[in-house]
């Protein structure tokens, strides 16, 4: 939001400078994130130079050429070649040296140097107003009155004053600063406190004693069918108006906020918005038909043309402002261009309103737009000051545009927009503030930020906030309003930090994560960071076990449908990265990404921290010793794993299918009895439907359920034994349906102090096994960590594993 130094210091009687004044508002919140100069016109005519026309020849081989010789102030006269058909000896004109700077109303800056024409030296140049950019006219060089000083500046000649304009990065929170009204009423409070300025000093809002009805000829029907959209609505006609360019003095005002003007009309609503935070419309009278203005919402997708020329179709929540036929103004966000005040208007509905800022944001998002009018709706305006700013504009209208008032003001306003009450504590101000600030100094400031004190009970307040106040409705953000004026910098800061040292007996949740974000990078794995909000459409076109549209998060004002609710998994948006990456010739991808998921079930709301581990392409990048592999779904295993044995729950792991059906195949990893992970290939049709072409392997991992299980699989260290180890190998004969894991299992019963690790190292089912049978090749290792194992004691425990599978399997030795 811009704001013009020289204007905020028509509402306060100050003459601090403007880096002073730049520092005060920063202070109070009101964050000045850049000031810069702005001129009149560009350039400011720095360097051009009132100059005499002493004399003044034709140019010997040009017809069309004049030869002048020019007074500017100098000890010496200029030659300057003049194209001009107007110019005479005489003549006071504007002169551009050579070194000086031109600023074209049409075409980029240029520098004056010093060039022949036509075989003759010119020293300069004499200037047509749109070459200087007073004007567009070009008809001849611009002559000025007699009574120009010869040699005076050219900028003190047309009295161009330049200014300071304020960029101000405003919070949201913060509506009541929306207007040069608005910062300078904070301005003001900050000089009080400070005592840089006298307490009884007031901000001098606008006079707008003069408003009277000259003529009530004009009768105008206003209706309002939704006063929850529009709470408060008021207009008033002036007939008899002249549309024509603004005064100067109105153009310079707003062009020192960076606002363009564009008739007297509208820049005299723009001028009442930027001055009380009010927006404005001003609607062609003749063009309202039945003399009706009715607010209320049409029917969805009705079309309507707004000014900037674009069809848009309505939404049946768009609140509009219509006549007796169609609809006039998008309300509060855009006016139509079939109501819109035009040169040959004379008659005019001037607009002010309070709508309700939810609505306003809503419908603004919807059809992408950003106005002015909507910046402030849907923040929160003062409903207040809605006729106050009506009558303001008036005057201002007739004042630049002539006319006179013609209607009565209809303000409908059922329902008055109440105060808001706080209780506020002074002891818990201190408290937070780590200091005791004097007691009459919060009456002060409190007041001087038209806060009222209704009770006192010791150091109890009870208040009334305004209306216009709509981010102070708690005790804190009262204990802000006094704070920031009061002065976060005036707060000491201690010499001291006091802090108490004490065991962590919680695993630390980023420290776990950054080791398997390590863990993960090291081994070839990009990290990924996606929003949070994702399309509804992705859950409701499909049926998942563990995803239901029921349990869908929804944004109750999403900014588009592509980020309408909360995401339930990750998998949507990891696979939104890989077609993004695709789509741009990466094939091979390895992503990983923490995020959370969200669930509203049964009244209740639950959101959980899950890993995302995605694997698509070739394994590793192509290479001339390598052989080309696709990732598998042992890849993806492989990766499960490696998180959870760098994390030490590695232990009492278990597989199963997976009921997941996200995935066309995969399988469930429990620790104990909690299910930690789900793993697969992930469903071809999925996968067509996000425009990806090739197996994607995804895990999703619940990490909230491996950080619980931290605490119970500590990591202990034992030191290397000094004792080998021993191999002793299997081949047998089984049945198709056993499993390797049964192996395992029946081994580790049997043996489950020196029995170390129990592996497969070949699988055959061909030529010489029976039908319905396999050869499994089992490895078994074998350690004793406090003496060295003898023959006898390695036979007697493998004789035990053998004859235990021989009874529970039925397995044979090959």
């Amino acid at each position: 939001m811009n704001i013009s130094y020289k204007w905020l210091k028509t509402y306060i009687d100050t003459d601090i400078s403007a880096n002073e004044m730049a520092r005060i508002l920063t202070d109070t919140g009101l964050e000045v994130e850049k000031s810069h100069e702005i001129e009149a016109i560009p350039g400011g005519l720095k360097g051009l130079i009132i100059g005499l026309i002493l004399k003044k020849e034709k140019h010997p081989d040009a017809d069309r050429l004049s030869v002048c010789t020019v007074d500017i102030g100098q000890p010496e006269a200029l030659q300057i070649i003049c194209g001009a058909s107007n110019v005479a000896e005489g003549q006071k004109v504007i002169v551009a040296p050579v070194g000086s700077c031109l600023h074209p109303v049409n075409g980029d800056p240029f520098k004056i140097k010093k060039s022949k024409i036509r075989g003759l030296a010119s020293h300069g140049m004499i200037c047509a107003e749109d070459e200087i950019g007073l004007g567009k006219g070009h008809e001849g060089i611009m002559v000025l009155d007699q009574i120009a000083e010869v040699g005076a500046l050219a900028s003190s000649y047309f009295n161009l004053e330049t200014d300071i304009q304020f960029e101000i990065g405003l919070t949201p929170n913060r509506a009541d600063g929306m207007s040069h009204i608005g910062v300078a009423r904070d301005l003001l409070c900050a000089l009080k406190h400070q005592k840089t300025i006298e307490q009884k000093s007031i901000v001098k809002w606008p006079i707008i004693d003069d408003f009277k009805i000259d003529k009530d000829s004009v009768k105008l029907d206003i209706t309002v069918q939704d006063t929850f959209a529009c709470p408060r609505y008021a207009g008033v006609s002036i007939s008899g108006v002249s549309v024509g360019p603004a005064p100067d003095w109105l153009q310079n005002r707003l062009r020192s906020i960076g606002c363009n003007p564009v008739n007297n009309i509208v820049d005299a609503t723009n001028f009442v918005l930027h001055e009380l935070g009010q927006p404005l419309h001003a609607f062609d009278l003749e063009k309202i038909d039945g003399n009706k203005v009715i607010v209320k919402k049409l029917a969805a997708k009705t079309s309507f043309t707004t000014l900037d020329g674009i069809e848009r179709k309505l939404d049946d929540q768009d609140l509009m402002i219509c006549d007796d036929k169609e609809g006039l103004c998008l309300a509060g966000i855009f006016g139509g261009l079939s109501s819109g005040v035009t040169e040959s208007t004379t008659s005019i509905f001037l607009e002010s309103a309070y709508f309700n800022p939810v609505c306003i944001r809503k419908s603004a998002k919807r059809h992408g737009l950003n106005t002015d009018a909507s910046f402030r709706f849907e923040r929160g305006i003062d409903p207040t000051r809605v006729v106050y700013a009506l009558k303001r504009a008036a005057l201002l209208i007739k004042e630049v545009a002539g006319g006179y008032i013609s209607s009565k003001i209809t303000d409908i306003y059922p329902e008055k927009i109440a105060d808001f009450e706080v209780h506020f504590n002074i002891n818990r101000l201190n408290a937070l503030a780590g200091i005791s600030i004097e007691y009459n100094t919060i009456i002060n400031i409190l007041k001087s930020l038209e806060i009222e004190v209704l009770n006192v009970d010791q150091n109890k307040l009870q208040l009334r906030v305004p209306s216009y106040r709509v981010d102070v409705q708690r005790e804190i953000d009262v204990i802000e309003e006094v704070l920031r004026i009061y002065g976060f910098n005036n707060i000491p800061v201690s010499e001291k930090v006091n802090s108490s040292l004490s065991y962590r007996s919680k695993t630390d949740i980023e420290k776990m994560q950054n080791i398997v974000s390590d863990l993960l990078a090291a081994n070839g794995f990009a990290e990924t960071m996606s929003n949070s909000l994702t399309k509804s459409s992705y859950i409701n076109q499909e049926e998942f076990r563990d995803m239901n549209s029921d349990w869908n998060v929804a944004m109750l004002n999403p900014l588009s449908s592509d980020l309408g609710v909360l995401r339930q998994s990750l998998v949507f948006s990891g696979l939104e990265a890989i077609a993004y990456n695709q789509n741009r010739q990466e094939q091979d991808l390895k992503l990983f990404e923490f995020g959370k998921v969200y669930f509203a079930r049964e009244e209740r709301h639950d959101e959980y921290r899950h890993l995302g581990i995605f694997l698509t392409g070739k394994k590793q990048t192509e290479q001339w010793y390598l052989k080309p592999q696709d990732v598998s779904f042992y890849s993806i295993t492989g990766a499960v794993n490696a998180v959870l044995s760098r994390l030490g729950i590695f232990k009492n792991q278990k597989s199963a299918p997976t009921k997941n059906d996200l995935f066309a195949e995969g399988i469930s990893i429990s620790i104990g009895k909690i299910k930690v992970a789900d793993l697969g290939r992930i469903k071809t049709d999925l996968l067509n439907k996000m425009g990806i072409h090739q197996a994607v392997f995804y895990a999703e991992i619940k990490w909230d359920k491996v950080l619980e299980l931290m605490p119970m699989n500590k990591t202990k260290f034992k030191p290397l034994t000094k004792f080998p180890s021993v191999r002793r190998d299997l081949s047998l004969l089984l049945d198709e349906k056993i499993s390797f894991s049964e192996i395992e299992s029946i081994a580790r019963n049997s043996e489950k102090l020196l029995l170390k690790e129990v592996g497969l190292f070949d699988v055959y089912d061909g030529k010489n096994i029976a039908a319905g049978k396999k050869s499994y090749g089992v490895k078994f290792i074998m350690q004793d960590s406090e003496r060295t194992l003898d023959d006898k004691r390695i036979s007697s425990i493998m004789n035990k594993i053998k004859s235990k599978l021989e009874e529970q399997l039925g397995a044979e030795l090959r």
